[in-house]
């Protein structure tokens, strides 16, 4: 075993892909290996009572390795990137203390960066260019306002989808307001908190053989009682308009439940949003240099020693 290595920042092993990659499985394994606690990094499993449509860890998987930051609120909560970086840190720093392995695992791209270097602080804003800016996209369309900013910030521009209005406003709202891309900010805060020592390991496959697993994946989750799951949400009073509930597979099983689309089109659409899905994550995370990334081919059983001596210098098994 290597020598022990001082130092104060905790190490972390991030798992990370697209859905249907196999992130959990793996984590799993290697945790029960080597020792260590899950830290969820999914936007969704956040919500209690939603498990099958947010593929959650079952409770075997919790008994056979411990899981931190699921389950937190419920469907009818706010819950933001923001909240999950205090609380996971506040975990992380936990575990530290108890020298246990920190795996950091799942999809949501945006949570595992808040968590690993921090919330983008962005300049004050006139909230009278923002309500421009809405009402532009009312009476012009999202297309226009996504035009206009892969002229004044293409690098914001191509990190967003051209239907995400949200963030297509938030980038042009900055730069009206400013005269400054908030690719520059963004930029700049690259470089700021740095408070953890990481591995990061990027699962990735053909897009054959992934999209042929999620469409597995969604018939899966039918043949658990999805749902029923989502029946039972709604007659707990959480009703098709929450944002959980809008969400990829949720909104799908609500319109079907309200008769707005027939059984074969709800599920055509859950698997091909899921698609679409895992091309976004594919997307975000191949924009991050600091990925390892491996396929179907890899040597697994180098990847793990790769893993191990990572502990070793200067981890919990130091």
């Amino acid at each position: 075993m290597a020598a022990k290595v001082k130092t104060d920042r905790p190490r972390a092993v991030i798992l990370l892909g697209p859905t249907g990659t196999g992130k959990s499985r793996l984590a799993i394994e290697w945790a029960e290996e080597l020792g260590g606690e899950i830290i969820g990094a999914d936007s969704m499993q956040v919500y209690r009572y939603m498990d099958i449509g947010t593929a959650k860890p079952t409770s075997d998987d919790q008994r056979r390795v411990r899981h931190h930051l699921i389950d937190l609120v419920t469907p009818d909560q706010p819950f933001h990137a923001a909240l999950y970086r205090t609380l996971g840190r506040k975990t992380i720093d936990q575990l530290f203390q108890n020298r246990k392995p920190i795996w950091v695992v799942g999809g949501t791209g945006l949570y595992i960066k808040t968590l690993t270097q921090g919330l983008f602080s962005s300049p004050r804003i006139d909230p009278r260019v923002r309500e421009n800016l809405r009402g532009e996209a009312k009476e012009k369309g999202g297309a226009v306002l996504y035009d206009r900013l892969r002229e004044v910030d293409s690098q914001s521009a191509l990190r967003l989808h051209p239907n995400d209005l949200f963030r297509i406003i938030r980038a042009l709202e900055v730069f009206d307001s400013t005269g400054v891309p908030i690719s520059f900010y963004r930029e700049q805060h690259r470089f700021g908190e740095r408070p953890y020592v990481t591995l990061k390991i990027g699962l990735e496959m053909s897009r054959d053989i992934l999209y042929r697993r999620i469409e597995e994946r969604v018939d899966q989750m039918i043949e658990k009682g999805f749902l029923g799951e989502v029946e039972r949400l709604m007659a707990m009073g959480y009703g098709g308009e929450l944002k959980p509930m809008q969400s990829l597979g949720y909104k799908q099983m609500v319109q079907f439940l309200s008769k707005e689309i027939g059984w074969d089109e709800a599920v055509r659409q859950m698997k091909r949003d899921t698609r679409h899905y895992a091309k976004r994550q594919w997307t975000w995370f191949k924009a991050d240099p600091e990925v390892q990334w491996c396929d179907e081919s890899a040597d697994w059983g180098k990847m793990f020693l790769e893993v191990r001596s990572f502990w070793e210098r200067g981890g919990p098994m130091a």
